[in-house]
């Protein structure tokens, strides 16, 4: 299937029926010009070239029109956010309903957690994968300790077995078994951050509504990488980043989903904003609470309309490239990147991310023997924007939107030096 001359990357770079978008985003340089192998992507995309004149358009109509760019600007800023729902539902296989752009990704955690995490006496624990993102460990813990718990008692671990690196399902399902009448909810990471592990949405979320617990995924790396298929899938809720594989900049705005079984439930506990007020009635400003139906009435406060032309400038790239063509490069091209990898026959190189396509994005995970946080450096020394996560992994993520397979091929020959040296 795949070969290690430079001739196949070429061959499949002309084949690449998503090679034109290549040339549709700004890659870094160093001191000299030269353009830096970028497979950082899974930590923060790059910024699409039509990003500053969707920014520029904002910024023209407040200058022109002040608060009158609510309504008269050529996006006007009221309903702003509801043109970002349906190509971010097609993204995460989603209703439209059940979708919102809003936030930061951990502060739509944390409301999400507080609708539903609602412990009692004899249900009140939470099961997290062990090496989750930080950020969702302290919200988790957080809020257990909100409620009068403690994190000791009230978080299971979902770990990998002795020796190994990624979790096994039997092993969740083991702490179902044993624990599953104490479970209040499942909050899983999805795609792992430091592993690469594709945890499969659809199986736990089954495992946890089967033990009445409400299930919840962290999709940070997941969203513009894999298809989650959220409304078929059946999760509680799910949060994301946009700044990551969906390309909107450092920091920016964050996306919700929640499941439209829950569309309906006004009297579902939630930290309450006049933005997720009922649309007809928000602006007389006298009445008592009445959330929107679906994921629009979790909001806050009204679109922070400069950060979110920056997430509609990256969804307009995602729709005109179709999110099931990427997916398919992504497959193809990481599978590429494991092929080379492996054709180093490094003693020093191992990749820990799963073999398994299905269990896994774009990201690969390479653990390097006797390294240090070094390595970052070294590696943009010789040209390579890449990740480093203590104590010893490289990730490596080849974003099919961006990268070539020359430019896969050409991080390989680098790497063969480096690891060499």
């Amino acid at each position: 299937m795949y070969s290690s001359d430079k001739i196949y990357a070429e061959k499949a770079d002309a084949k690449d029926v998503l090679a034109e978008f290549q040339q549709e985003f700004h890659k870094p340089k160093n001191s000299s010009g030269e353009t830096y192998l970028y497979l950082c992507g899974n930590s923060l995309g790059l910024q699409p070239k039509q990003t500053e004149a969707y920014i520029k358009q904002e910024l023209q109509d407040w200058a022109n029109l002040g608060v009158e760019g609510h309504f008269h600007a050529k996006n006007p800023w009221k309903p702003y956010h509801e043109s970002l729902a349906i190509p971010m539902a097609k993204i995460v296989g989603a209703k439209p309903s059940e979708v919102v752009i809003m936030n930061s990704l951990t502060v739509n955690l944390h409301l999400m957690m507080v609708s539903f995490y609602q412990p009692t006496s004899s249900r009140y624990k939470i099961v997290v994968e062990s090496d989750a993102f930080p950020s969702d460990r302290y919200a988790v813990a957080s809020q257990i300790k909100m409620h009068g718990y403690h994190p000791d008692e009230a978080i299971i671990w979902w770990k990998p077995r002795e020796g190994e690196e990624l979790c096994r399902i039997e092993d969740l399902e083991k702490i179902m078994i044993e624990h599953g009448e104490s479970i209040a909810l499942l909050m899983i990471g999805n795609t792992n951050y430091y592993t690469g592990q594709l945890y499969p949405i659809e199986r736990i979320t089954k495992l946890g509504h089967r033990y009445g617990a409400k299930v919840g995924f962290d999709l940070a790396h997941g969203a513009g990488n894999i298809y989650p298929d959220l409304h078929e899938s059946g999760p509680d809720f799910a949060v994301w980043c946009t700044y990551k594989y969906l390309n909107s900049g450092p920091g920016s705005l964050g996306g919700c989903f929640v499941h439209e079984r829950h569309a309906k439930s006004p009297e579902l506990p939630r930290m309450s904003g006049w933005w997720g007020h009922d649309k007809t009635t928000r602006f007389n400003m006298r009445h008592d609470f009445s959330p929107i139906p679906g994921a629009e009435g979790w909001q806050l406060s009204n679109p922070v309309i400069l950060s979110m032309a920056a997430v509609k400038s990256s969804l307009d790239v995602f729709e005109r490239a179709d999110f099931k063509r990427i997916r398919e490069k992504s497959v193809h091209i990481t599978g590429y990147l494991e092929y080379l990898l492996k054709e180093m026959n490094s003693k020093s190189l191992r990749i820990i991310t799963p073999e398994n396509q299905e269990e896994r994005g774009t990201q690969l995970s390479i653990q390097i023997k006797d390294a240090d946080n070094q390595m970052a450096k070294i590696l943009l020394d010789n040209g390579i924007i890449a990740d480093w996560r203590e104590p010893d992994v490289i990730r490596l993520a080849p974003v099919p939107l961006y990268n070539s397979y020359k430019e896969v091929y050409e991080l390989v020959e680098k790497l063969k030096t480096i690891v060499k040296k």
